[in-house]
C-alpha cells in the first residue's frame, strides 16, 4: 500500500473579490497546495470571469502554484499571455480547440505544466491520443460556467477510467476534479483516484476557509491509501 499526496486546490472563483488577497492568505494558512483560477469568456461557457491581469496580480500575492483553467474558445491564442502572467499550469478543454496536441505543446514550450479538461458529456476516450503528453487531466464534475453546482456522480467512473489508463500508459499525469467538491464526497473522490481536488464554495463560502481546507485534506487523506 502507498499513500498518495492529495492536492487541495481552492477555486478563487468562489472568493470575495473585494478582499481577494485576504482570501488567498486564508487558504494558505489552511495548507492549500494550489490556487485554481477559472478563466471564462462568455462563449465557451455562459459566464465571464477573470483574465490575465488578475492572474498577474495573484502571482505577486502568493507563492502557491497557479492552476489556470481556460474555459475559453481557441485557447491557443492566450497561452502566451497567461504563461507570462505567471501560470504554473494551464489547462485547456478538449472541446474548445481542434488542435489539442498543438496547444499542449505550446504550453510546454513555456516550461510550465499542460493539462487537458473534459466536460461531463465528453468521454475519457477522447483524450486517449494525448495522455502521454499531459501533466494533468481535469474531469469536470459539473457543467462549467458557474460555481455552486451539484456534483455529477458520473465523474467518479471517469476518474477510475483515467486511473486505469494511467497505469496502462505508464504516465504520471495527475487526475484533477472540479465541481461540487466538498466534505461529503472528497473521500470517495480520493478513493476513485483523484489527485487534485478543486473546491470553491465548500471552502470560501464558510466562516473559516483555512479550517475548510484542513477538513477537506483530512477527509481526503483518510481515503488516499491505494494499492500499487
Amino acid at each position: 500500500m502507498t499513500r498518495r499526496r492529495i492536492e487541495i486546490a481552492p477555486s478563487i472563483l468562489a472568493a470575495d473579490f473585494a478582499s481577494l488577497g485576504e482570501a488567498v492568505r486564508a487558504v494558505e494558512r489552511g495548507g492549500a497546495d494550489v490556487l485554481h483560477v477559472d478563466v471564462m469568456d462568455g462563449h465557451f461557457v455562459p459566464n465571464i470571469s477573470i483574465g490575465v491581469p488578475v492572474v498577474a496580480s495573484l502571482r505577486k500575492a502568493t507563492s502557491l502554484p497557479l492552476d489556470v483553467h481556460l474555459m475559453i474558445e481557441q485557447p491557443e491564442q492566450y497561452v502566451d499571455a497567461f504563461a507570462k502572467a505567471g501560470a504554473d499550469r494551464i489547462l485547456v478543454h478538449q472541446e474548445a480547440t481542434v488542435h489539442l496536441d498543438r496547444v499542449l505543446a505550446m504550453i510546454h514550450e513555456h516550461s510550465i505544466e499542460a493539462g487537458a479538461a473534459i466536460n461531463p458529456a465528453t468521454p475519457v476516450a477522447m483524450l486517449a491520443e494525448i495522455l502521454d503528453r499531459v501533466d494533468t487531466v481535469l474531469v469536470m464534475s459539473v457543467n462549467p460556467g458557474f460555481g455552486g453546482q451539484r456534483f455529477i456522480p458520473g465523474a467518479l467512473e471517469k476518474i477510475r477510467q483515467l486511473r486505469e489508463l494511467r497505469a496502462r500508459y505508464n504516465n504520471g499525469f495527475r487526475i484533477e476534479v472540479d465541481g461540487g467538491v466538498g466534505p461529503e464526497n472528497v473521500g470517495e473522490l480520493a478513493l476513485a483516484g483523484a489527485d487534485t481536488l478543486v473546491a470553491g464554495t465548500s471552502i470560501f463560502h464558510t466562516p473559516d476557509p483555512a479550517e475548510a481546507v484542513r477538513q477537506i485534506r483530512q477527509l481526503a487523506g483518510e481515503s488516499s491509501v491505494q494499492k500499487v
